[in-house]
């Protein structure tokens, strides 16, 4: 299994890009009922509580998630990658402490860790008392018995509820034999088929999916999960961003660049002269004759 991308490999993202907490955050914000629920945190939330305070007059606090349930007590969630340290439980004491005395709330703290570590530290003691967390390892969780689960509810007719589809998110960071390039397709797959979701939150998982495709996957397993995603709204939302960003470079760098950077991008010749005189709102005979000089000559 690949678990990061080949050093010399083109990506979209840098290695030190914090994914895995960002998509976390992003899946919580948007799908945050069904993941609490899938993860078995049994409170059940109001409202997104606040994750940001300042502490005195220098110390900036960030929390990753609060949720505030009904009895207006608060979930804080953290997420972890990597294996939880004495000094991260001194920092989520702090989170709490500061959190509680500023908004006068009782607080639990989640730390949701998908690294390999078996044995994940939730206590430390200082001084008289005793600080717990509660843990929740990912790796417990098995993509496998879950990608196994939906595709037999599918395949006898049920229909997959948001419930369903929602863990599929956290597939690359569970355990199971399957790579982790045919659990992001299988994972695209269920959910483009499902008919549960809106085209919003379709946009929205599979930019979670793709994201974590880009964390995980070596750069050949990646144009296979691009090629994938190319015919889905989200693969058709960055094929016209990306289209119109080469449009915009090619008028600040000439019409020889624009021609250069369309023909990589696999548009056709019409495509290109519309939007650059759409662009540049009047149509130059020469630029015209350099690209359709350009577009005669056969591929290097």
């Amino acid at each position: 299994m690949s678990n990061t991308n080949d050093a010399g490999g083109s990506k979209d993202i840098p290695d030190n890009f914090p994914a895995e907490d960002l998509v976390l955050k992003s899946a919580m914000q948007f799908f945050g009922d069904e993941l609490l629920s899938y993860l078995k945190i049994t409170a059940e939330p109001v409202t997104v509580g606040q994750t940001e305070f300042v502490h005195l007059e220098a110390k900036q606090l960030y929390e990753d998630f609060n949720f505030i349930k009904p009895d207006q007590s608060w979930i804080h969630l953290e997420f972890e990658s990597d294996s939880i340290k004495e000094e991260d439980l001194r920092r989520f004491r702090s989170y709490e402490a500061v959190t509680a005395y500023i908004c006068h709330v009782d607080i639990t703290t989640y730390v949701i860790c998908s690294s390999t570590v078996k044995e994940i530290l939730s206590e430390l003691k200082t001084g008289h008392n005793t600080y717990r967390i509660i843990p929740i390892r990912l790796k417990d969780k098995d993509a496998d018995e879950l990608l196994a689960r939906l595709f037999e509810k599918q395949k006898s007719g049920e229909t997959l509820e948001r419930s369903d589809l929602v863990p599929l998110l956290l597939t690359t960071l569970m355990s199971g034999t399957t790579n982790q390039k045919d659990r992001i397709i299988m994972a695209n797959q269920l959910i483009t088929k499902s008919g549960a979701i809106s085209e919003t939150d379709l946009k929205k998982m599979q930019a979670v999916l793709y994201t974590l495709a880009n964390k995980f996957l070596s750069k050949d397993d990646l144009n296979q999960v691009k090629e994938v995603l190319f015919m889905t709204p989200l693969g058709q939302m960055l094929v016209k961003d990306g289209f119109e960003k080469g449009v915009e470079r090619g008028i600040e760098r000439g019409a020889g660049a624009l021609i250069s950077i369309c023909r990589e991008t696999g548009f056709s010749y019409d495509d290109t002269r519309k939007k650059l005189i759409e662009k540049l709102e009047l149509d130059s005979p020469a630029a015209v004759r350099y690209m359709e000089e350009f577009w005669s000559r056969p591929p290097v």
